[in-house]
C-alpha cells in the first residue's frame, strides 16, 4: 500500500490517530494481562520504573510516573508493606532516600511481564508470516520515533 505524499497533513494526522488509537487499545490490553497478585495499575507502574532504572529517589519517581510526590508516597507506602520496594540512605544526602526494587519485587515484575508477553505471543501466533514480518518492521519504525 502506497500512502498519498507526507505533505499532505491530512495523511499525517489520520496515521498518528489510526497508529496512537491502536497503541493506546493494545497498551489497555496487555496491561489488563495478570499473572498473580493483586497490584493496582499505578502500584505495578512504579514498580516497573524502579526494575527498569535499578533505584530513584521518591521525587524522581514521582516525576518517571508523572504523578505528584504525595501520591507516589501512597504508592510506594502499599509496594513497601507488600515487601516489594526498600528505602536505603542516599549517599550523598541525607535528606533522601533511594527506593529499589525487593528480590521479592523483582520476581514479582518478572511474572507480570511474562504473563503479559505469553498473552501477547498467543495473539501473534495466529498472525500469518506476513503480518509477523510487517510488525517487526514497525516495532523497529516505532522505537526509531520515540528514540526521536
Amino acid at each position: 500500500m502506497e500512502w498519498p505524499v507526507a505533505t499532505e497533513r491530512g495523511t499525517a494526522d489520520e496515521l498518528a490517530r489510526t497508529l496512537r488509537e491502536a497503541i493506546q487499545r493494545l497498551n489497555r490490553r496487555v496491561r489488563q494481562t495478570r499473572a498473580v497478585g493483586d497490584l493496582t495499575f499505578s502500584q505495578l507502574s512504579a514498580l516497573t520504573s524502579l526494575q527498569l532504572a535499578g533505584a530513584l529517589t521518591p521525587r524522581e519517581l514521582a516525576d518517571v510516573e508523572r504523578v505528584q510526590p504525595p501520591t507516589m508516597t501512597k504508592i510506594v507506602g502499599k509496594l513497601e508493606d507488600r515487601g516489594l520496594v526498600v528505602r536505603t540512605p542516599h549517599p550523598t544526602d541525607g535528606r533522601q532516600v533511594i527506593l529499589a526494587p525487593t528480590e521479592q519485587g523483582r520476581a514479582m515484575y518478572a511474572q507480570f511481564e511474562k504473563a503479559r508477553n505469553e498473552w501477547l505471543a498467543e495473539q501473534l501466533a495466529t498472525l500469518g508470516d506476513e503480518d509477523r514480518e510487517v510488525l517487526v518492521r514497525a516495532a523497529e519504525i516505532m522505537q526509531q520515533v520515540a528514540r526521536a
